[in-house]
């Protein structure tokens, strides 16, 4: 699935990622070797900035970054991630790990003109389509779905309510 929505992502060294979930930081890591990979000189590196609900697990990635060698391209940040990071938007890329109701808005809002965003979208259970966003140059947006998944529910005000 991880190689899938990164495909889907269409990823290119250089870019800035959002990335809604943080989990271990495994994802964020491998997103980081696309686009800021160590060969590549440092002024082309992109960036991964990606947001955890969850204190607990922001700690774990924030941790498994830094010890993976990945803290200088990888910033984690803890708190709702249903309404993005708007202190580093603009974003070339925004991959959501969780199943939203709806494309969240604000996520929409921060995503670059010519940005991708690859979100489930569907219910908080068993089922949700993997959905491409796209955000054309001159701001309208289209919606692809790429077939079926099973996420966890996205939490917080743009995400599922309990």
């Amino acid at each position: 699935m991880v190689s899938i929505m990164d495909e889907a992502l269409r990823l290119e060294v250089g870019q800035k990622v959002l990335e809604v979930g943080a989990g271990s930081g495994w994802h964020a890591a491998i997103l980081a070797e696309i686009i800021a990979p160590k060969g590549a000189p440092r002024s082309e590196w992109g960036h991964v900035y990606t947001l955890e609900i969850v204190q607990g697990l922001a700690d774990l990635s924030r941790k498994n970054i830094i010890n993976s060698g990945y803290g200088d391209r990888v910033t984690i940040v803890q708190g709702d991630g249903s309404k993005g990071y708007s202190e580093k938007a603009p974003f070339d890329r925004i991959l959501v790990t969780s199943a939203a109701p709806s494309v969240p808005k604000p996520l929409v809002d921060q995503l670059k003109s010519g940005g991708v965003m690859v979100i489930p979208i569907g219910s908080a259970s068993l089922f949700q389509n993997l959905t491409r966003v796209s955000k054309e140059l001159e701001g309208k947006i289209s919606e692809e779905n790429l077939g079926g998944v099973g996420f966890i529910p996205l939490t917080g005000e743009f995400g599922h309510r309990a």
